[in-house]
């Protein structure tokens, strides 16, 4: 009873020393009590925001509070501002047809503004279809953010004010991206202007205590969009004016592009680049993966969604919103009075899909914040007393054409948001390489005219690739055969010197010697070859022309997308079952099939596969379980893949089988010459048969 009465006495206590200082606080100190109990507007979204902010009422200001602190030399003002309707509106044009063009009288795209924070609502692309393939329209690269979507592209955000000799801004700040900005008339019919106008709320504070001073002020943001036909720019300029009496320091906050919809068939391919001035003329890009963002977050890993340049931090060329075939760069224009971009990478933004369900991961996305450097105004009337600010966002296709088509893009290098997936080999080998086969597929496709079929050229490609690198193929396989034929010999030797390993050696390379064989110069062909073909992979795989190019009238009419021959009628039913179902694909894919069985043939065709079981009974059994495996399991691995990359590795395995049956036949012909000591007849041995000299492999 005793402890129960102690605690209660304790308790009391406590109350009433908590209500004393808060009565303190009302009496002595009646503005700060009002700040502290006042409505505090969240600022934007930060990393791991999913949930948008409260919408705010028609006509009730919006302000955010900061804090009145005795000890500091200056006073923070209280924004606020007059909030109005939500107002839309559009520029650009939806196109008839939906499909490329070069005509410079026509809106490369429509984008949708919204008075709610001055930003894009949705941006619409006319040269591309979406995936819908029953009503397809143009493709939505751009779209509202978050659980309730209201978080846009473009958007300003936190919006700083101090006066001009503060040392530092306040840690609050007013969420522009929650105001109805004022739509303001324009003659141009290419151009849309947003306007806020904020002043300062802060009533008057007694600055008989030294060291206080209130300074009202008052700012005007305004900020243009405008577009042009023919281009992929969408231009924004944000004019910043001091209206007060006293000089001021600002610093604004923007979000960037997000929304962007995933368009990787397997896997997605969504990224956050950030690129960064190095050396005099190069960018040096570092991206952040969308997909990958979630383990991140999990790992409370903050620092990695922050992307910095191996330089200065202001270094920044442009950052941008990436998924496999289109980008969303934002490029701070440069100021000529100021040697650093005014605009900063502040850091990546993820946002989960709605549901925890498997089935709806693809519905994660990204975006990231940007900063400005901070602006000092003049007082109202002086010459500094306005600053205007301008950045362009590139809203199309990642294709290099475009890009090496304006200056401005070649020179920042916007070609480095095209993704290569090099495997095993750089991406300063792959790259240069993919982007010349790339070029030679257009190439190829121009001089097809009317006719021209990318699955064609896919095939034909492929073929003069072959054709190129017949002799170092020839060459490989005929190592490979010669090695076939020595492994009885290999065989005698290993026994015959089990126990003395260095004699066994040297007698190996004597007998390579002997017989001008050699294991490297067999593997160092293909070695030679694989970089070739990666690059080539990988230029069927990343290039923007083959989305919606279409191979057969009903089979394979989307080479970027699998090749569905059929939809799968009972798939419904069956994907409802417990561990099976997610894996059961919708649609029957014939060209994976296709490509196992070629794959095969391929295995059983090869000299390595045909070597003696008595030689290495282990080997050949491997070999026989690798001759049905990789038949078997590359497509599974790929029967969701793209049917662009599906026909490029089949036509790839169908012309090797063609080659290694000529190489094959060449060779059984030169064994039959060679086991009658003869070699062909060629008009330098004047039509006669000649005596075969033996060639060693090395000369003395």
């Amino acid at each position: 009873m005793k402890i129960k009465t102690a605690g209660i006495a304790v308790l009391l206590v406590f109350c009433l020393l908590c209500g004393g200082l808060v009565v303190d606080a009302v009496l002595d100190h009646p503005q700060r009590a009002k700040q502290l109990i006042g409505r505090v507007v969240p600022l934007a979204a930060e990393v791991d925001e999913t949930k948008a902010t409260t919408e705010v009422p028609t006509e009730e200001p919006i302000e955010t509070v900061a804090e009145v602190i005795t000890a500091a030399p200056v006073v923070y003002p209280q924004l606020s501002a007059t909030n109005t309707n939500e107002q839309i509106i559009t520029l650009g044009a939806v196109c008839d047809e939906i499909e490329r063009f070069d005509d410079d009288s026509k809106y490369k795209f429509q984008v949708e503004l919204t008075s709610k924070g001055a930003a894009v609502k949705t941006l619409m692309l006319n040269e591309f279809k979406d995936r819908n393939t029953e009503a397809p329209a143009p493709l939505a690269l751009l779209a509202p953010l978050g659980s309730d979507q209201n978080i846009y592209s473009l958007a300003n955000t936190a919006l700083k004010v101090a006066p001009a000799d503060a040392e530092a801004f306040d840690s609050r700040a007013f969420p522009l991206n929650k105001l109805n900005w004022k739509l303001v008339e324009t003659d141009t019919p290419d151009e849309v202007r947003f306007e806020a106008e904020l002043f300062d709320s802060t009533p008057a504070i007694n600055t008989d205590k030294p060291g206080m001073a209130a300074v009202p002020m008052m700012l005007k943001i305004v900020k243009t969009y405008s577009v042009q036909p023919g281009s992929y720019d969408l231009s924004c300029n944000i004019a910043v004016e001091n209206l007060s009496t006293e000089p001021i320091k600002v610093l604004m906050q923007m979000q960037g592009p997000g929304g962007m919809t995933r368009e990787g068939v397997r896997q997605d391919a969504r990224k956050i680049k950030a690129a960064y001035k190095s050396g005099e003329t190069g960018v040096a890009v570092e991206a952040l993966d969308v997909a990958a963002m979630q383990k991140k977050l999990k790992k409370n890993d903050m620092d990695a969604f922050k992307i910095k340049g191996k330089n200065a931090e202001n270094d920044l060329a442009w950052s941008a919103l990436t998924n496999k075939y289109f980008a969303a760069i934002v490029r701070p224009i440069p100021i000529e009075t100021q040697d650093a971009p005014w605009l900063k990478f502040e850091k990546a933004q993820y946002y989960p899909a709605p549901t925890q369900s498997d089935d709806d991961k693809d519905l994660q996305n990204g975006s990231f914040s940007m900063t400005s450097q901070p602006i000092t105004l003049a007082s109202a009337g002086q010459d500094n007393a306005q600053q205007s600010f301008s950045l362009q966002m590139y809203v199309g296709p990642k294709d290099k054409k475009v890009f090496k088509k304006n200056a401005i893009y070649h020179s920042l290098q916007y070609f480095k948001t095209i993704d290569f997936r090099g495997c095993c080999c750089p991406q300063n080998v792959i790259a240069p390489m993919a982007f010349g086969i790339m070029w030679l597929m257009n190439t190829m496709f121009t001089l097809m005219g009317p006719l021209g079929n990318y699955g064609v050229v896919i095939m034909v490609l492929v073929g003069l690739v072959r054709l190129a690198m017949h002799p170092i193929t020839k060459k490989s396989q005929v190592s490979m055969m010669k090695m076939q034929k020595l492994a009885p010999k290999m065989k005698e030797i290993q026994a015959k010197y089990a126990g003395n390993k260095q004699e066994m050696n040297k007698q190996v390379m004597a007998m390579y010697r002997d017989h001008g064989a050699s294991p490297i110069s067999g593997m160092l062909p293909m070695m030679l070859q694989m970089p070739i073909w990666i690059a080539l992979w990988t230029a069927v795989y990343t290039s923007i022309d083959l989305r919606g190019a279409g191979f057969l009238p009903v089979w394979i009419t989307d080479l970027s997308m699998p090749d569905q021959l059929f939809a799968i009628p009972f798939a419904a039913k069956v994907q409802t079952l417990p561990y099976i179902g997610s894996f059961f694909p919708d649609y029957f894919n014939l060209l994976p099939i296709l490509m196992g069985v070629v794959m095969y043939l391929q295995q059983k065709m090869m000299p390595s596969a045909q070597a003696s079981a008595s030689t290495n009974p282990q080997m050949a059994q491997q070999q026989k379980m690798m001759m049905i495996m990789m038949p078997l399991l590359f497509p599974i691995m790929l029967y969701s893949g793209p049917s662009g990359v599906n026909l490029y590795i089949m036509s790839s395995i169908s012309a090797g089988v063609i080659e290694q049956k000529i190489i094959r036949k060449h060779l059984k012909e030169k064994d039959e010459q060679d086991s009658i000591g003869k070699v062909p007849v060629t008009s330098k041995t004047g039509g006669k048969l000649k005596k075969k000299k033996p060639k060693p492999m090395y000369k003395g």
